[in-house]
């Protein structure tokens, strides 16, 4: 098993999803996560998911999802004690994460300032929506309000429709993403610096920078991105077109593969139609040329459409439930999901998204089922040199 991240290890005190998705990345790749959470309640994504039952147990399917692979410890870092013991643990690791709000860590004592005083070769990750500095740095920020500030909401959906959520927490993902990367390069510099170093991570900033297209349109073009739906904004036909049975995506991007399509459905007609022949004229005129194409396709479902267009070079795919994208052969067939059987906490199978990568033809893996809450506080403490009797009564204090 590939674990080119196993010598780290990396301390997780984020909740819910941008920051657990971070350390979840770290942990697939070998990294050591433990994850430091409040003592009694633990991550808020513990009480969320699509399980009541789990959800009341504290193992709540939106926890299960971006925990396994870690180790839970509880400490309250709002007591001396807890303090303490966290900077006990600080000394030992190699990567710190948090997603609280600028200012918070510091006002605890527990900053990135005072962490490298205890370890000056830590790497300190802050997840924050707005990031460090600037006016808004001290505002709150969910997933859905960086959906709208960052300009994805206004440019998803249809005209008519718009703006639109995307459909899963895609700014918090992003987020989380970045985070791992940025930690990734930070680890790979200190190695020739032999320095720590803090990582500012901005969950609206994240979001924009995948919006490469569409930003750069307005900086360099001054055209402001606008919602067109599922068309592609720089090709027709090349969108999600309706079938005999189901929906059908098609990107018949280029000139010849425009050309392959026509002739497919028998209308060759089409290729040489000055208000088509040519990519600008297709986009001017993309809703005629569409009318042309789904009158053809009505014949057939978009299964059998899907494999005559792949097959002549015209780039296809039906537009699949989450279920049936998961059921996809090729999915299937890539290890691309991985099982603890009867979780601890769960009393069932959790079934969970391995990486979306492969490192020398092996899908990277975690080795620990999710973490119930405070499961290895008790292991770590006595890791740490502290005795039955000073964990008891760390208990009775409310520090862990």
């Amino acid at each position: 098993m590939l674990t080119p991240l196993n010598q780290y290890r990396v301390l997780d005190l984020t909740n819910v999803l941008a920051g657990p998705f971070c350390g979840h990345q770290l942990a697939h790749l070998g990294a050591e996560v433990i994850k430091v959470e409040v003592p009694k309640s633990g991550d808020l994504a513990r009480q969320l998911g699509a399980s009541p039952t789990l959800n009341k147990a504290g193992m709540g399917i939106s926890f299960l999802a971006q925990n396994v692979g870690k180790q839970s410890v509880t400490l309250n870092l709002k007591t001396d004690e807890g303090k303490s013991l966290f900077e006990r643990l600080v000394k030992t690791a190699d990567v710190v994460i948090e997603n609280f709000r600028p200012g918070v860590m510091d006002r605890l004592g527990l900053g990135y300032q005072e962490l490298k005083a205890v370890n000056p070769n830590i790497i300190y990750c802050a997840i924050s929506g707005y990031g460090a500095d600037g006016p808004m740095r001290h505002l709150p920020a969910y997933d859905q309000i960086i959906q709208g500030m960052s300009g994805v909401m206004s440019i998803t959906g249809a005209p008519e429709n718009a703006p639109y959520r995307v459909g899963y927490p895609i700014a918090d993902t992003i987020g989380g993403m970045t985070a791992a990367f940025a930690i990734c390069a930070a680890l790979a510099g200190r190695e020739a610096s032999g320095e720590g170093s803090f990582i500012d991570v901005s969950m609206l900033e994240s979001t924009l920078t995948t919006m490469g297209w569409a930003v750069s349109n307005y900086l360099v073009a001054d055209k402001a991105p606008q919602p067109l739906g599922n068309n592609n904004v720089t090709a027709s036909p090349s969108g999600t077109f309706k079938t005999g049975e189901g929906l059908l995506n098609i990107a018949a991007n280029k000139q010849e593969q425009f050309e392959a399509l026509c002739q497919l459905i028998g209308r060759d007609d089409l290729i040489t139609d000055p208000r088509f022949a040519e990519r600008q004229a297709r986009l001017e005129n993309r809703e005629l040329l569409t009318g042309h194409i789904e009158a053809a396709f009505a014949v057939k479902p978009a299964k059998e459409w899907e494999s005559e267009l792949n097959h002549i070079g015209v780039p296809a795919g039906r537009v699949l439930s989450v279920p049936q994208a998961l059921d996809l052969p090729q999915v299937q067939g890539r290890d691309f999901t991985g099982c603890f059987v009867d979780s601890p906490g769960v009393n069932q199978d959790v079934r969970y998204v391995r990486t979306g990568f492969k490192l020398d033809g092996e899908r990277p893996a975690v080795m620990l089922p999710p973490p119930l809450l405070g499961e290895h506080t008790e292991p770590w403490l006595t890791a740490l040199g502290l005795s039955k009797e000073e964990i008891v009564l760390l208990q009775e204090q409310g520090a862990i």
